[in-house]
């Protein structure tokens, strides 16, 4: 179904943590219109589009929204990886650590991602309406 070619289309190479950073950017992995929201959302709609030319739009788009999401999360994980104590704690990142130290979708405010984020009403102006509303959000 898909071509995998493991590596990333845009590598990401950070050299210096920033826990603070990461902080934020956690949120666009699964915050309610991060990356993996994204995903689910166009994924899940494509089923009750009634469109053909729609469908097709709504996988690319859903495939496209997982390769974001591994993008934000190796950025999430280069910009957390070996950290020290000290960093993690003064960041404020250390709540998160404490039950994940891998990456762990979840949105800035340090809500864990949930499907309740999005919509799959089976209406096709109302999922779109909602696929806009959701991209204009992103930060």
């Amino acid at each position: 179904m898909w071509t995998y070619e493991k590596k990333l289309q845009y590598p990401v190479k950070i050299k210096c943590p920033n826990p603070a950073i990461a902080k934020v950017i956690i949120t666009q992995v699964g915050g309610p219109d991060g990356e993996l929201a994204a995903s689910m959302r166009y994924l899940s709609q494509r089923y009750s589009m009634p469109y053909k030319e729609a469908i097709g739009v709504l996988n690319d788009v859903g495939t496209e929204e997982l390769a974001h999401l591994e993008m934000v999360s190796a950025i999430v994980h280069q910009l957390t990886r070996n950290m020290t104590m000290e960093q993690i704690k003064a960041s404020g990142f250390d709540t998160y650590f404490v039950d994940h130290t891998a990456i762990y979708p979840q949105a800035a405010s340090g809500m864990p991602f949930t499907a309740a984020v999005f919509q799959s009403k089976g209406d096709a102006i109302t999922d779109l309406v909602e696929d806009m509303a959701a991209d204009a959000a992103i930060i």
